[in-house]
C-alpha cells in the first residue's frame, strides 16, 4: 500500500554569491562534505550533475547505519536550476518513496536564495518516518552547507 503524495518547500539565503553555491551542488567533492543531516558521512557519493546522470550515495549516521539512496539527474540550466529524482532504498534495494528535487538559484546582491522543493511520492509505509523527517533533515544538510561555503569562499 502506498499513501498520497507530499510536498516540501524550503527557502533558504545563503552569504555567498550564486556560483559558488552552484559549485558546492554541481562539485561531487563538496557534496560529499555537506550532504545529510549533522553527523552524517557521506562514504559513498555518485554525483556528477550532468542530465541524464545516475546519483548513487549512501549516508552514514553516527550509529554506524547506512542509508542508500538512488536517482537520476533531470533538467539542469547553469548557476540557475537542478531539477533531479531521488529514492531512498531498502535493504534489497527498493524504493521506500521516490522524490522530484527542484532546487532553484537566486541571485540577491552578493547572496544566494535556494529554493528547494520536493514531491514524494511511491511512499510505502515503512518510507514514512523518513519523510517525517526530511524537513529537519534538509535544514541541517544546509547548515553543514553554510560551513563549506564559509570554507571555500
Amino acid at each position: 500500500m502506498e499513501t498520497q503524495n507530499k510536498e516540501l518547500t524550503i527557502t533558504r539565503t545563503f552569504n555567498a554569491p550564486r556560483e559558488l553555491v552552484w559549485e558546492a551542488w554541481t562539485n561531487q567533492k563538496h557534496i560529499e562534505q555537506w550532504w545529510g543531516p549533522k553527523g552524517f558521512t557521506n562514504p559513498v557519493c555518485e554525483w556528477n550533475a550532468k542530465k541524464g546522470n545516475k546519483i548513487y550515495i549512501e549516508m552514514k549516521a553516527p550509529d554506524g547505519v547506512h542509508y542508500p539512496m538512488d536517482g537520476v539527474f533531470g533538467e539542469i540550466v547553469k548557476n540557475e536550476k537542478i531539477i533531479f529524482t531521488t529514492a531512498a532504498l531498502d535493504k534489497k534495494g527498493e524504493h521506500l518513496f521516490e522524490v522530484l528535487n527542484t532546487i532553484n538559484f537566486i541571485d540577491e546582491g552578493d547572496k544566494t536564495k535556494l529554493v528547494l522543493h520536493f514531491i514524494f511520492s511511491n511512499i510505502k509505509p515503512e518510507g514514512l518516518q523518513h519523510i517525517g523527517g526530511a524537513e529537519m533533515g534538509w535544514n541541517m544538510s544546509l547548515d553543514k552547507l553554510v560551513v563549506l561555503l564559509d570554507y571555500i569562499k
